[in-house]
């Protein structure tokens, strides 16, 4: 890192454990119970957002294997495993790097991760054969069903051998190998399950190598295209595998495959190579400097000033990156820089902004202070609970719901929707899914974030 980042990261440290704009450990509590509202199965007697209930219990019963569990992405009732496996990645890298920062929220994360973790063993329990995805997403779109009553084809899409999908099998590797750090203290059995299939799906990923595009295109575009191909994932997923293990393979595997990461400014679900070099850095190793360089790139081009900044920033302070749901931008690049520099402005200000301080004063993370969004993008969260309507509610029946303007019938609290206009506005209006639908990868990169501000802001 040069001097001149230096010096500005620790100018920034003073600013920011002397400012505190908001309740960030109400915040973070919020985002953990979010999971909650995802969650897909039997749910555990200890589920504390109580509207919810039971789903896709048959999960994977038509072809004779259990695939209960996992979490709905996003406002639909699919399961994409994809983006699944990059939350749950992220979630454990937050306890990981801050969950001495939680407090009494730890136990709820760890929950949130192994509610994950224990869907993605079930679909990795086939020797090279991996399933992915979970429900046929055309039907399941054009319904607006509660998760409780859903009726359209729960069918499972898998790769194999014959038809490889590295991508997603390297991501799924990542998430187990995080999830088995996250759990090295707790539950120590538990994270030698974890980390050994891990390695064994990592295997998988890098000798049947291919694109789940190919494989499953028709299934999971224009859903969950992979745009960036399946090196970072590869990459990224070998950077964790070391970090768990610290067996010179896969550090060696990250240094010789390293000129196949592209562009170090992009992270989310589907492009990781920001989210490598950062990760990188923090492995105190060998040849680190070869991402050390990207990584310090990857920061100044985060500010606001600088020549080389790959983001637009609205006229109220927020981060923009080009494509959909632009907040899972904004979380995710805070979270890296955070981890990376641990105290960077840009971050608390991408914070403070999406919790209210904003030109509209709206908390775009519902439930948190008087004013958040109130039409979310989102089936179950729309719809009246069983409590209140036990009654099936059909396809067509779900329509008046999401056409109505009345405010969701259930508030899914901590849920950070999809972010506002590059001109700070927000219509509040379910059918603007890009700006009003929340998703698990929104949210799990925030609680890292949280926690930090949390114990670094003084009250």
């Amino acid at each position: 890192m040069t001097m001149k980042l230096v010096s500005f990261f620790l100018l920034v440290l003073a600013m920011v454990v002397t400012v505190r704009s908001h309740d960030y450990g109400d915040a973070l509590t919020k985002s953990i119970l979010f999971f909650e509202g995802q969650r897909s199965g039997k749910l555990p007697s200890n589920q504390r957002m109580t509207w919810r209930k039971d789903s896709g219990l048959k999960d994977g019963t038509e072809i004779g294997v259990d695939l209960t569990g996992g979490y709905y992405d996003a406002g639909d009732n699919v399961k994409f495993n994809f983006p699944m496996s990059f939350s749950i990645t992220m979630l454990a890298w937050s306890v990981i790097e801050f969950g001495d920062s939680m407090g009494s929220d730890l136990q709820h994360a760890l929950d949130a991760v192994r509610w994950g973790t224990d869907y993605l063993m079930k679909a990795t329990s086939f020797p090279d054969f991996i399933y992915v995805q979970v429900g046929e997403p055309y039907n399941d779109h054009n319904c607006w069903e509660r998760p409780e009553d859903m009726d359209t084809a729960r069918t499972p899409y898998a790769i194999s051998k014959q038809f490889p999908g590295s991508e997603v099998a390297a991501e799924i590797a990542a998430a187990l190998a995080a999830s088995s750090i996250a759990f090295r203290y707790t539950d120590f059995s538990y994270s030698v399950d974890l980390i050994r299939r891990a390695r064994r799906v990592f295997d998988f990923a890098d000798q049947y190598r291919g694109f789940y595009n190919d494989t499953l295109q028709p299934w999971v575009c224009p859903f969950y295209c992979d745009f960036s191909g399946y090196q970072d994932e590869l990459l990224w997923g070998a950077a964790w595998l070391y970090r768990a293990t610290l067996k010179s393979f896969y550090w060696d595997y990250v240094v010789k495959n390293a000129h196949n990461l592209g562009n170090y400014n992009e992270f989310g679900w589907d492009n990781k190579n920001a989210g490598i070099n950062v990760l990188v850095t923090r492995l105190k190793t060998s040849n680190a400097d070869l991402f050390i360089e990207n990584a310090d790139k990857f920061a100044c081009s985060l500010l606001p000033e600088s020549p080389a900044r790959s983001v637009e920033y609205s006229p109220g302070g927020l981060m923009f990156k080009d494509g959909g749901s632009n907040l899972q931008h904004a979380t995710a690049l805070s979270f890296l820089v955070l981890v990376y520099s641990r105290y960077l402005e840009e971050s608390k200000r991408e914070v403070d902004y999406i919790l209210g301080s904003n030109p509209l004063g709206l908390s775009y993370m519902v439930g948190y202070s008087g004013n958040f969004p109130q039409r979310i993008h989102h089936r179950a969260s729309t719809l009246p609970s069983i409590d209140k309507h036990p009654d099936f509610i059909d396809c067509n029946g779900g329509k008046a719901y999401s056409d109505s303007n009345n405010p969701n019938a259930n508030e899914l609290t901590g849920a950070v929707v999809g972010g506002p206009f590059k001109n700070d506005t927000y219509p509040d209006d379910r059918v603007n899914f890009p700006q009003s639908e929340p998703t698990t990868y929104i949210n799990a990169p925030f609680v890292g974030v949280l926690a930090f501000f949390k114990s670094h802001s003084s009250s």
